[in-house]
């Protein structure tokens, strides 16, 4: 593989309001869908050997907008499973958690659509999609979210899973992965083109 190219999908209203939102299926708002169309130019202006969407509309409606014709959905790509953290922000949670960060503590068990996950759970799929996109060679793109694609960084570079938390990434954002010299680097982090 020569580059990976990250999009984190547009903005929705929980992600606006600063709400966990990992499961839960939520449109883009108007500004995630302008948020999308911005980055059309960058994917235009390149081919894919692969193209690989989280099943969450955000995100499918992300690579659609962005122009991205031919992809394929892939499970490994869904945002953290927050279970009993989805639709909560950080200041609720450190009502009843003081300084709960997630990176370091974790979830707590949810519902069955949302049982939660751990990092080294989240790190597993996101190896997944690394090696899917080292197999496939050439240009790849990941359509997907926050906190999985931050997971995924942190792997490409040989980091444990909650390294991520070093690596803040917007909604509506692109990223590239890549070499130097034959080693993982982030070429380009968190850019923005809205």
């Amino acid at each position: 593989m020569d580059e990976m190219l990250l999009l984190r999908h547009g903005e929705t209203e929980w992600s606006k309001a600063g709400r966990h939102t990992g499961r839960t299926d939520l449109p883009l708002t108007e500004h995630g869908e302008d948020q999308a169309r911005a980055l059309a130019p960058l994917v235009k202006a390149q081919s894919f050997d692969l193209a690989l969407v989280s099943p969450a509309q955000r995100a499918r409606r992300t690579a659609e907008l962005a122009g991205l014709t031919d992809y394929e959905v892939d499970p490994d790509l869904w945002e953290w499973d927050y279970g009993g953290y989805e639709g909560i922000t950080t200041p609720v949670i450190r009502e009843s958690h003081p300084g709960w960060y997630l990176w370091r503590d974790g979830v707590i068990p949810g519902d069955t659509e949302h049982p939660g996950e751990s990092a080294e759970q989240v790190a597993a799929r996101a190896d997944r999609a690394i090696e899917r996109a080292r197999k496939a060679g050439g240009r790849v793109v990941l359509v997907a979210h926050g906190h999985f694609l931050r997971v995924l960084a942190a792997r490409w570079l040989g980091l444990g899973p909650a390294e991520g938390r070093l690596l803040k990434l917007d909604t509506g954002t692109y990223s590239r992965l890549g070499y130097e010299h034959a080693e993982p680097v982030l070429v380009t982090w968190n850019a923005p083109l809205s």
